[in-house]
């Protein structure tokens, strides 16, 4: 019993192991997917759209606290990886793991749910997960790079709303992104894939067209991440809305298109109001037209139900309201039948 129960440790051990190595790779994977676009405000690094934080929340809400030294680990590879261990670089760390948990841990107060199928999940998201948890991110590191004299403090709150944003775009676009991928194995075949076929191609050409024109047509892209949306819920309007906010990144990052001839403040600004806008239109329009299908589905189902015990009632009330003479009537006419026939 105790070989057993032994063996039942080491595998728990083993794939505990596992996750947090996984979790790590990922993390410092799409760290260093962010540091490729970079954008210096005041002398401080900043990147206008931090995955790692996606990632962090996304394996939180899968995993559960089982993820977070994973997180962690991912933290301080993506750290090492461009500079040396310091104190300020250690309270980075803290922020950087603290604000997923914290997201975490604000989420599952309310009872959220990963399949975003409710707008109260959505709205959650949004406000609990990205815009109330990355305040602890934010502050921590521009916090330390004042205290450390790597910052003068009067540029503490243009660093500090530069570094909020970040990380606040990287769960609105990548969190939700990663839970539509993981529960895509789950999901039913979409019968209307010609019409996804021909989403994707407009998306693939109306994009970075938008965000690359010397003219300012970025609102062309609203209407495609709708379209996506209605029709395609939370897979379609968040996928849409990802491309559209990585190729506007990369557009705003070499200044060209709508963000040529703008100062580095102007286009984190810009940048950041369109990321935030396109995000929240896909993430709470899928959510209000996903919650719309299973309520219909609920009263449809609800309606087939009524109707079967409406037919078994009447059933009954039908054969309650014979009389017994009638009854033992048409006993004695069908024994009358047999016999004829015989």
């Amino acid at each position: 019993m105790s070989g057993v129960v032994g063996n039942e440790d080491l595998r728990r051990a083993a794939g505990h192991a596992l996750l947090v190595t996984a979790v790590a790779a990922c993390y410092f994977a799409a760290g260093r997917l962010g540091l490729m676009r970079q954008l210096v405000v005041d002398g401080a690094v900043v990147t206008p759209v931090w995955p790692p934080t996606g990632v962090a929340v996304a394996c939180l809400l899968l995993f559960g606290m089982r993820a977070s030294p994973g997180i962690a680990l991912g933290a301080l590879l993506v750290v090492m990886s461009i500079t040396s261990i310091q104190p300020t670089v250690i309270g980075t760390l803290v922020g950087n793991t603290a604000a997923p948990v914290c997201a975490y841990y604000l989420l599952c107060r309310v009872g959220f749910r990963t399949d975003l199928a409710r707008l109260r999940d959505g709205f959650a998201l949004v406000f609990l997960g990205a815009l109330t948890a990355m305040l602890v991110s934010a502050t921590a590191g521009a916090g330390l790079l004042v205290l450390t004299g790597k910052l003068a403090s009067d540029s503490f709150w243009l660093v500090w709303a530069t570094w909020y944003a970040g990380d606040a775009m990287g769960v609105l676009i990548v969190a939700p992104v990663l839970l539509v991928l993981w529960r895509a194995r789950r999901l039913p075949h979409t019968p209307r894939w010609k019409e996804a076929v021909g989403l994707a191609l407009v998306a693939g050409g109306l994009i970075p067209f938008a965000t690359r024109s010397d003219v300012s047509l970025l609102f062309l892209v609203y209407p495609l991440v709708i379209w996506a949306a209605l029709r395609f819920q939370l897979a379609g309007g968040m996928l849409c809305a990802a491309l559209a906010s990585v190729m506007a990144t990369l557009a705003a990052t070499d200044q060209v298109g709508p963000f040529a001839r703008m100062s580095r403040i102007e286009v984190m600004i810009k940048l950041q109001a369109f990321n935030g806008a396109i995000a929240l239109t896909a993430l709470l329009l899928s959510a209000v037209i996903t919650e719309q299908l299973h309520t219909r589905r609920s009263v449809e189902q609800a309606c087939r139900e009524l109707v079967e015990v409406l037919e078994h009632l009447t059933a009954g009330e039908s054969l309650q309201g014979r009389s017994p003479v009638d009854v033992g009537d048409q006993g004695s006419r069908e024994e009358r039948d047999q016999s004829h026939s015989g």
